[in-house]
């Protein structure tokens, strides 16, 4: 197999958790695929891709859980004794396991990694217009509550998205965004009609009770860094991925955790 190189290319630090974003940078994937694709429904080369998705799993040393995603706000949890490999269609993950590592696709919309480190409690979710707009993030907090997580423990990481200075909506929509997210109402650098997920993201979770401490989202806009795949920059095109993994027990059974803060690979 290929030896691949730099495929963490964000790894925000979250307690009770391995948290990490991907890049185009490390694959082997040929134009308009070019770099570290892990989607197998854009139209790359399968070989390819598994061979990604091998060299994922490597860096993250267990298996890795992929979603159909459909844009919606559908959770799953992945239990003991479900198949890490199976693919369910939903649009965020929860699990307490420590064996998996949950994985959701991006290329414009949020990826976001959750994590309480105390209940030993992880999620993922995929948070673009629509899934932010019906409750996506509400949902995973949601089921992590039912997990035995608690919001005002819960750690956020936010990756690489598209801004709301970049990415373009009819004045419809922004307004019918607004409407429900007031927070997502944005004008474009070239001043048109506009949407900030990221805002819209983060009044969410502090409307779940997160304290606004605990959410980072500083993560680039991928249109702006060609480091990332972008949709609004080439229709057909790869995704990376926003990928958690639980890194022990929890607190009460002597897991120390991880210190808070971001820092970009070498």
């Amino acid at each position: 197999m290929t030896r691949y190189e730099s495929l963490v290319a964000r790894a925000p630090r979250m307690r009770g958790a391995r948290a990490l974003f991907t890049s185009r940078a490390g694959g082997e994937g040929p134009a308009p695929f070019d770099g570290l694709n892990l989607a197998l429904h854009v139209g790359d080369d399968p070989a390819v891709v598994h061979r990604h998705r091998l060299a994922l799993e490597a860096e993250v040393g267990v298996p890795v859980t992929y979603l159909d995603q459909v844009h919606s706000a559908d959770v799953v949890v992945v239990r003991s004794g479900d198949d890490p490999r199976a693919v369910r269609t939903a649009d965020a993950q929860v699990t307490r396991r420590t064996d998996v590592a949950l994985a959701v696709m991006v290329a414009d919309c949020l990826p976001v990694l959750l994590a309480d480190g105390d209940a030993g409690v992880i999620a993922v979710a995929h948070a673009g217009r629509r899934g932010l707009l019906d409750g996506v993030l509400e949902n995973t907090v949601a089921v992590m509550q039912q997990e035995g997580a608690r919001p005002e423990r819960l750690e956020v990481a936010i990756g690489p998205a598209i801004c709301g200075a970049c990415y373009e909506v009819p004045d419809r929509m922004r307004e019918d965004a607004a409407r429900t997210h007031p927070a997502t109402a944005a004008t474009t650098r070239w001043g048109t009609p506009g949407l900030d997920l990221r805002a819209g993201a983060v009044e969410v979770l502090r409307g779940q009770g997160i304290p606004a401490v605990n959410i980072r989202s500083d993560a680039p806009c991928t249109l702006e860094d060609g480091e990332f795949f972008s949709y609004r920059r080439a229709s057909r095109t790869g995704r990376f991925a926003g990928v958690i993994r639980r890194s022990g027990s929890s607190r009460a059974q002597g897991d120390a955790g991880a210190s808070r803060g971001d820092v970009r690979s070498a």
